[in-house]
């Protein structure tokens, strides 16, 4: 079998069962939706059962997980698991489609769907590249795991204790995580690490109910008020988060470890995709650093009285805000959380009864080596496939899962993927180009097949140029 040109020989019917993969609303977070969600798990089933390799299903109280491995073990070679998820984001605002959510169509070479990227395209690729191997009539260079949960999108909340619970079956040298981006195609680049993340709610109260605002007004200290001081005093002019022992965790980066990062960033291109400015960090950090290697503390939602059409005179009895923190090494969710509920219920008007909600899904950072074996492996991949040397990132965004995958297994981390940012992905429209599925189906054989085949100190040394 030629591996190279096994996907655009086959390409018909691998977009037909990427088209079926895509089909199935397997929304995590919708109860309507779980039914789809258990008949997309089973097509994965019986999608890995054809490759060859021995399939699992393991139930949680919520949505299950599938494993995959290799039916026979071999201690001379390396073990590699890699972690993708098939469950994706709710659709709405639904209007805004321009076709089904659920009725993948293919326009311009971009394939559109919810899941298209996050992460069904990527998850496919990966399974396509372990058909081909599997199917080549050679032994596979490594001892192969999978592991695709059915929870990513609501946090992982019962994936932790199955962990903890297989730990035994999760033993791998190297974990291959293919849920990342690049910035664009000709920007080959191995992610490096992810941020941490704590989410929590706020709940001020005034009262025992909404009050006329002329009667009371100037007598109660309003919810809505209190709310809005409180969260201006999170931050100083400067964008540092105002929150003692904040930064006490955080680990920088050295000046050598820093230099092989591409820090690079385009503001006329982020504002062409996004219509904004990248106005919102710390001073003197540049965008990227700003989402990569330093700790963040965002308001994502506020409420609080009337908001509807019209008016309505009423000072609320309670006001809400939802905060999230993405996190850096070595910050822990929990003691982060516990000192802005601290802050919080220091500076919180008399008057005024706060009460605060830390919500199920936190991890913490987690970082990669450069130097690592597997990611030595996938660069070279990439700069295989795409024809470009491959830089190295972060990505600000946050995967809690990951962190406690890596402790379990003991396997170092790659972080990869052919996500861009203009892929729509939690949007309406999400996409995903054939040209990716196919790159990505390539750079996945490669990355394995370096993997099992080469040392780490020979893949540095192999010629290719790797730009850090």
């Amino acid at each position: 079998m030629n591996l190279e040109n096994y996907f655009s020989d086959n390409q018909a019917q691998l977009l037909e069962e990427f088209m079926s993969f895509l089909r199935f609303p397997s929304v995590s977070s919708e109860p309507k939706h779980h039914s789809d969600v258990t008949n997309c798990c089973e097509w994965l089933v019986s999608y890995l059962a054809d490759t060859g390799l021995k399939v699992e299903r393991w139930e949680t109280p919520g949505h299950p997980t599938v494993f995959a491995e290799s039916k026979t073990y071999d201690p001379s070679k390396p073990t590699v698991l890699i972690y993708n998820h098939y469950d994706v984001q709710p659709v709405d605002p639904l209007e805004l489609w321009d076709s089904g959510p659920f009725a993948p169509v293919l326009r311009d070479g971009e394939i559109y769907a919810r899941g298209a990227q996050d992460n069904k395209g990527q998850c496919f690729y990966v399974l396509t590249a372990i058909k081909a191997l599997c199917k080549s009539g050679v032994s596979l260079p490594i001892n192969l795991k999978l592991i695709i949960e059915g929870e990513e999108e609501i946090g992982s909340p019962n994936l932790p204790q199955l962990l903890k619970e297989r730990a035994d079956r999760l033993k791998a040298d190297h974990l291959l995580v293919v849920d990342l981006g690049i910035h664009a195609l000709s920007k080959p680049a191995v992610t490096l690490g992810v941020r941490g993340i704590v989410t929590m709610s706020i709940t001020l109260t005034g009262s025992n109910r909404d009050l006329h605002s002329g009667s009371h007004g100037g007598v109660v200290y309003n919810p809505n008020h209190a709310l809005v001081e409180l969260l201006a005093k999170l931050r100083d002019s400067k964008g540092r988060i105002a929150v003692p022992g904040f930064y006490d965790q955080v680990a920088e980066l050295s000046a050598a470890e820093l230099a092989r990062i591409g820090f690079d960033f385009d503001p006329e291109t982020y504002y062409h995709l996004f219509a904004a400015q990248p106005t919102g960090g710390e001073q003197g950090f540049t965008p990227f650093q700003s989402a990569w290697v330093r700790p963040t503390l965002e308001i994502n939602g506020v409420s609080g009285g009337y908001a509807g059409e019209g008016f309505k005179t009423v000072i609320p009895a309670k006001a809400t805000a939802k905060l999230s923190c993405r996190l850096v090494p070595d910050q822990d969710p929990i003691k982060t959380a516990s000192l802005i509920t601290a802050f919080l219920e220091q500076h919180c008007p008399p008057g005024i009864a706060i009460q605060t909600e830390i919500h199920p899904g936190v991890g913490r950072a987690l970082r990669s080596q450069v130097s690592g074996p597997a990611v030595q492996a996938v660069a070279r991949a990439y700069t295989e496939v795409v024809k470009t040397p491959c830089s190295f990132i972060l990505e600000g965004a946050s995967i809690p899962i990951i962190p406690e995958l890596s402790h379990i297994s003991g396997a170092e981390v790659v972080l990869m993927g052919y996500g861009l940012p203009d892929d729509n992905i939690h949007a309406p429209n999400e996409h995903f180009g054939v040209d990716r599925l196919e790159m990505g189906f390539k750079t996945i054989v490669k990355s394995l097949q370096l993997i099992g085949n080469t040392k780490g100190s020979d893949i540095k040394g192999s010629g290719v140029t790797l730009r850090n």
